[in-house]
């Protein structure tokens, strides 16, 4: 069965100007719309529910686009943004590019002209295609990740969190305070190194980096791996900030194979709580983002840009969330 992606290939144009020319929502070029027109008739496309929705203006669906879902802050945020959203009225595709930027090109592709917003935690290698899609009326909001100050977002503040747990590290007698990193082109990621730099060099600390610079989200074998680098660096690594709870997890296993203590010898504070902490064998302290208040902000702002309608859009807004130290037994 034919598709609006089938009929936008043959008439060389883009889905939604294919939804479009099909449903009379907007002005489409008349030698366009006779190559869709053709196209419809050769392929014996027939609209679908998404298309029939399309003439009343909106299909009240969204999508969130995640570098990953698997065990972290960004599993938290699908559940709550799904959630809230049928709350609302909108069904959700919550969409996984792997921090892959050709993957979430694609995704991003695929769903223009078929949902009526986005959220996204993207990896910074797609601003000129995303601000686009917003060009073309998807309402777009940036969640964790402020990649573009073009498009509005819902943010943590990275930088001064990093600060705080430095602080409360040394505050326990910590002095050689090692963190474990990622991407220094994710905006989070950047933004806690300069935290971490910036204190470090308050208390005359010395610098004690590692970690992967793939666009990933920081996982299990990353913290591993991580601590073993930071102890080849500093022998006397009494702390660590890991950049997610899977990574410090990962540096918790590492203790174990080396048969070094936590947190008698080494204490770990995860920069990105979120609801695996507690539960783990050995809880974690975190600072602890607020996903769930994160998410739904970044739903009402993306709400509001859609059922705005033909009226003034809102107007741009970056909004910052604190996190919340909360110790448990890594330290």
């Amino acid at each position: 069965m034919a598709t609006l992606k089938d009929v936008a290939k043959l008439a060389h144009c883009d889905i939604s100007t294919v939804s479009r020319a099909l449903n009379n929502s907007a002005p489409v070029h008349p030698e366009t719309r006779a190559r869709i027109m053709a196209a419809v008739k050769e392929l014996g496309y027939k609209p679908n529910m998404i298309a029939k929705s399309l003439k009343m203006g909106r299909r009240n669906l969204i999508a969130f686009i995640s570098p990953t879902i698997r065990l972290n802050i960004f599993s938290d945020l699908s559940v709550e943004i799904q959630r809230e959203a049928e709350k609302m009225g909108y069904q959700t595709l919550i969409i996984n590019t792997k921090a892959d930027a050709v993957t979430e090109a694609k995704c991003l592709t695929d769903l223009r002209g078929m949902v009526d917003g986005i959220i996204i935690a993207s990896t910074g290698q797609n601003n000129r295609l995303i601000r686009d899609i917003a060009g073309d009326g998807v309402a777009v909001i940036q969640l964790i990740r402020k990649q573009d100050e073009k498009i509005s977002s819902v943010i943590s503040n990275y930088y001064d969190a990093t600060k705080e747990a430095v602080r409360f590290l040394h505050k326990k007698g910590c002095r050689h305070i090692g963190m474990l990193h990622g991407n220094e082109n994710v905006k989070p990621f950047e933004e806690r190194l300069k935290g971490y730099r910036k204190i470090t060099r308050e208390l005359h600390l010395p610098e004690i980096i590692a970690g992967t610079q793939a666009f990933t989200v920081p996982g299990f074998h990353d913290g591993l791996n991580g601590v073993k680098q930071l102890l080849e660096m500093d022998p006397d690594l009494d702390a660590v900030l890991a950049s997610t709870d899977l990574q410090g997890l990962g540096a918790l296993r590492a203790l174990k194979e080396l048969d070094i203590s936590c947190p008698e010898k080494i204490k770990i504070i995860s920069l990105t709580g979120f609801s695996l902490g507690p539960m783990l064998e050995t809880s974690m302290t975190s600072m602890e983002v607020p996903s769930p208040e994160m998410g739904k902000a970044a739903l009402r702002l993306l709400i509001d840009q859609i059922e705005s309608g033909d009226k003034k859009k809102p107007s741009l807004q970056h909004i910052v969330f604190n996190a919340t130290l909360t110790e448990r037994e890594t330290t």
